[in-house]
C-alpha cells in the first residue's frame, strides 16, 4: 500500500486534505472514542469504504452512519485511526492546521513562561502523533504517527510564521522521531536537522537556572520540560539545607536546589553522559562547590547510604518511567515501593521528600497507595504539602487518560508522635 504524501508546493491554504473514504465503527464499539479518546484501534473498525493510502485522512461514521469525525488512519498500527477533528461540517485543510497550532502558541501564552516550553502536545492540542518543544529560538520535533508524519511541515511551517508574528526568529529545527514506538506504526526511527544546520547544544533559562540542552543526544527531545514548575516548588524548600537528588539526569533538580541555597546537594544517575552533561551545567550556574555528583545505580546506592548513616533534609526520586505497559505495572508498583521505602527512610524527621511517577500505567490512586505502603514499611507519617502534576505546557485532556501521566507529591517525613 502507498503512503499519502502532500505536495506543499501546490497545496492552499484550502486544499481539502481528506481522501474521501469513510471508515465504520462496529456496532457497540467506539468506546473510548465517545468518551473523549482521540483513538480508533484496529478490532472496533468494521469496513471501510473508498480508496485510501496509509496515513491518509477520512471520516469516521457510527455504525449506523452517523458521523464521528475525521482522522488518519494507518494499517501497520493497531492504533487504526487517530482523530483529527469532530465537527461535521469541517474540512481539514492546511488552514485548519494552522487554526490548531495558532490555538496551541496562544494557550502557551497565557500559562507559562515560552522562552523553552513544549509547543505541541500531541492529543491534548488535537494534533495527534505530534510533540514540539521549543528551547529558546530552537525547535526539537518527535512524530510518532504515520498521518502526522506527513502534515508535519504543514504544522511546522505554520509555526515558524506564527512565532515571527511575535518576534520570534527560529534559528533551526531538529527532528527527534528516533523512539522505539515507531516501529508499532511500521515507520523507522529518525533523527537529524530540518533544514539548515547549527549548533545542538543550545543554553536555555528555567527558573532562574541556566542549562545547555544537548537536543540531538539528549534524552527525548534533550530536556525534560514537563518538571519546570515542580522543580521551582522544590527549590523553595532547600535553602540552607542538605538535598539528595535521585535520577537526576542533567541535574535540574538538584540544580534548583543548589541555586536556591542549599548547603550541599547529592545529585545520582546511572548515564555518565548525563552527569557529564549536569556538571557542565553546575559550572554554568556557579555552584560546582555546592552540588556533587555520583554515578550509580539509584537501587544500589540508596541501601548503601543508609548503612552509612546518611540522612538528609530533602529527598527527592524522579526516577523515569518504571513501566511502558499495563503488563509491566505489577513490575513497577515492586521497583516504586522499593525506592520510596529507602528514599524516606533517609529523609530525617521533619525533612521534606519528593517522589513521582510519569508512567501513564501508573495511575493517581495506585501511585498513592504505593507510597503509603512504602510509608508504612519505612515507619514513617507523610504530611502532604502538595500534589502536582506535569507543567501547563502539557496539558491534561479530560477524557484523554494518554494526556495524564505525571504524578508529583511533595511530602513532610515525620515519625511517629
Amino acid at each position: 500500500m502507498n503512503t499519502v504524501q502532500y505536495d506543499l508546493s501546490t497545496l492552499r491554504a484550502d486544499s481539502d486534505l481528506a481522501c474521501g473514504a469513510v471508515a465504520t465503527l462496529k456496532k457497540g464499539e467506539g468506546r473510548s472514542l465517545k468518551a473523549g479518546g482521540q483513538w480508533i484501534y484496529d478490532n472496533e473498525i468494521a469496513d471501510i469504504t473508498g480508496e485510501f493510502d496509509n496515513g491518509a485522512i477520512l471520516a469516521v461514521h457510527d455504525f449506523d452512519g452517523f458521523f464521528m469525525g475525521y482522522g488518519f488512519i494507518n494499517v501497520n498500527s493497531r492504533i487504526r485511526i487517530r482523530m483529527l477533528s469532530r465537527r461535521a461540517g469541517t474540512l481539514i485543510t492546511p488552514a485548519f492546521l494552522r487554526e490548531r497550532t495558532q490555538a496551541a502558541w496562544d494557550y502557551r501564552k497565557d500559562v507559562i513562561d515560552t522562552s523553552s516550553c513544549r509547543l505541541i502536545f500531541g492529543e491534548a492540542d488535537w494534533l495527534p502523533g505530534l510533540t514540539v518543544d521549543k528551547f529558546e529560538d530552537v525547535l526539537v520535533v518527535e512524530s510518532l504517527a504515520l498521518g502526522m508524519d506527513a502534515l508535519k511541515m504543514i504544522v511546522l511551517n505554520a509555526l515558524r510564521e506564527i512565532l515571527a508574528a511575535d518576534g520570534i526568529t527560529i534559528r533551526g529545527i531538529y527532528e527527534r522521531s528516533d523512539a522505539k514506538v515507531r516501529a508499532l506504526e511500521g515507520m523507522e526511527r529518525y533523527k537529524g536537522f530540518i533544514g539548515a544546520e547549527f549548533d545542538t547544544k543550545v543554553k536555555i533559562i528555567e527558573n532562574g537556572v541556566k542549562y545547555i540542552v544537548d537536543v540531538k543526544d539528549g534524552q527525548k527531545t534533550g530536556f525534560f520540560l514537563d518538571q519546570k514548575n515542580n522543580r521551582a516548588a522544590i527549590a523553595t524548600l532547600c535553602k540552607g539545607r542538605k538535598v539528595l537528588d535521585c535520577f537526576t539526569h542533567t541535574g535540574s533538580f538538584g540544580l534548583n536546589a543548589a541555586c536556591a541555597g542549599a548547603s550541599s546537594v547529592l545529585a545520582v544517575d546511572a548515564s555518565e553522559l548525563g552527569l557529564h552533561q549536569a556538571a557542565e551545567n553546575a559550572a554554568l550556574n556557579g555552584v560546582e562547590d555546592i552540588i556533587s555528583f555520583e554515578c550509580a545505580d539509584v537501587f544500589d546506592l540508596l541501601p548503601r547510604l543508609e548503612s552509612e548513616g546518611e540522612s538528609y533534609d530533602v529527598v527527592i526520586l524522579d526516577p523515569p518511567a518504571f513501566t511502558k505497559s499495563r503488563q509491566a505495572t505489577k513490575n513497577a508498583i515492586k521497583g516504586y515501593r522499593e525506592i520510596n521505602i529507602r528514599g524516606l527512610r533517609l529523609t530525617r524527621n521533619g525533612g521534606y521528600f519528593a517522589t513521582c511517577s510519569c508512567s501513564h500505567f501508573m495511575d493517581q490512586d495506585l501511585f498513592t497507595q504505593t507510597i503509603r505502603e512504602a510509608a508504612r514499611s519505612a515507619h514513617k507519617r507523610l504530611r502532604q504539602i502538595e500534589f502536582r502534576t506535569q507543567a501547563p505546557d502539557h496539558p491534561i485532556l479530560w477524557g484523554d487518560s494518554e494526556s495524564y501521566y505525571l504524578k508529583f507529591y511533595i511530602f513532610q517525613v515525620m515519625e511517629e508522635r
